[in-house]
């Protein structure tokens, strides 16, 4: 059938694209859509690796029948991961298969339960344990809180797969493209660093262990439940989940402001400026009111420096700005350099708030701090250009 490929000897993508969601998790833009990638394995026994959301089903099923017709059943649905999104056609196959056992472990049998209300033929695995289907043997490793407290990665040791979930994915359909040799890697890079920047980030010590753990496996083939697979290079994808959890940057810096009148825009320029005459050849500026988050993390996270900006908004940072801090209060982000500057009128608020932000953290603050009333002064705007010049130099030691 059209949009079943094979990745393997008798193992399959049967996933889907999707191009209707908007927003991912109701929060993060999908300008170009996202995969959810299924697998189907084929023994004496039928194994399916993780399933797709439940609004993409019909193809879905079309695609599992065209491979195990003429009597065969499944025998197996592996779960990795019980977020909706990879778990959600899990009621439809058990209506198909109503023998097929789901196999996960304690925590995942839990989330069935609640999710799903299903409890029977729910097959518990440990750490380490395997699963014979004939012809090809499934082992299971914990890999908790990458990214929810349930998950596993799936290994199949005969052809050296590993199912790896939401580890190692990024946004971005794949419309029958699907491997690594095949698609624009400088596109789904950048997507692959923001779903890991907007998702996966917070649990970057988590993503440290699993990788450590998964070190010894002989891998041929990395095939995440979201984004390309790895045939050709699958060592690449994990340099850089590995790079990315260590906190590693390269030297730039993502200057982020707000400015509701044009003034905080006006100091903004200034450091942007000064910023350029260092020679820093890597700035990004991102007005946040104009663009979401989800891009704004991307620059944060490749860059060893960052410029925040803010006017006062009834005595708090401005909305969005405090939407950003928020985000990285989350995601425990360190090993970088931090500027700030603002305006206020009848009151302060927003300095002294991203000043607290720079300070709570393991960020290294860069100064001076930069605070003008109402509109900058001259010597607001010499502050601002010795704010870049000083950033410069600190992202260059």
């Amino acid at each position: 059938m059209r949009g079943v490929i094979p990745i393997s000897e008798n193992i399959f993508w049967v996933g889907v694209n999707d191009h209707e969601t908007d927003l991912f998790e109701a929060i993060w833009p999908l300008p170009r859509g996202v995969s959810y990638n299924s697998y189907l394995v084929m023994g004496e026994k039928v194994a399916i690796i993780d399933s797709v959301k439940g609004s993409f089903l019909n193809h879905y099923i079309e695609k599992i029948k065209s491979l195990v017709g003429n009597g065969r059943k499944v025998d197996y649905i592996v779960v990795n991961h019980m977020e909706p999104d990879h778990s959600g056609s899990i009621t439809a196959l058990r209506r198909m298969f109503p023998e097929v056992k789901i196999v996960g472990n304690k925590k995942t049998a839990e989330f069935l339960r609640d999710f799903y209300r299903l409890t029977e033929n729910v097959m518990t695995v440990e750490d380490g344990g395997t699963i014979d289907l004939g012809g090809s043997r499934l082992k299971f490793f914990y890999t908790p809180m990458v990214h929810w407290p349930e998950t596993i990665v799936t290994y199949e040791e005969m052809q050296k797969v590993l199912f790896s979930c939401d580890a190692f994915g990024g946004f971005g359909a794949l419309d029958d493209r699907i491997f690594d040799d095949e698609v624009d890697l400088a596109y789904y890079e950048d997507e692959i660093l923001r779903y890991y920047s907007n998702i996966v980030g917070r649990y970057s010590e988590m993503v440290q262990r699993a990788i450590a753990k998964l070190k010894g496996l002989p891998i041929a083939i990395i095939a995440p439940s979201h984004g390309p697979i790895w045939r050709k290079n699958p060592s690449h994808i994990v340099t850089l989940y590995d790079r990315w959890s260590r906190h590693e940057t390269e030297e730039g810096v993502t200057l982020v402001y707000a400015s509701m009148y044009g003034n905080t825009c006006r100091m903004m320029e200034a450091i942007s400026l000064s910023l350029a005459e260092e020679k820093v050849e890597k700035v990004r500026v991102h007005d946040i009111s104009r663009i979401h988050v989800s891009f704004v993390l991307v620059d944060i996270w490749r860059f060893r420096g960052m410029i925040f900006g803010s006017p006062t908004y009834n005595t708090k940072l401005f909305p969005l700005m405090q939407n950003l801090v928020d985000v990285l209060r989350n995601d425990e982000l360190k090993n970088r350099y931090i500027g700030v500057f603002g305006s206020y009128s009848w009151s302060k608020g927003a300095v002294s708030a991203l000043h607290d932000f720079a300070c709570c953290g393991k960020l290294t603050l860069v100064e001076p701090v930069v605070e003008c009333k109402c509109a900058p002064t001259e010597t607001d705007i010499e502050q601002c250009v010795l704010l870049g010049k000083n950033m410069a130099h600190a992202i260059r030691k």
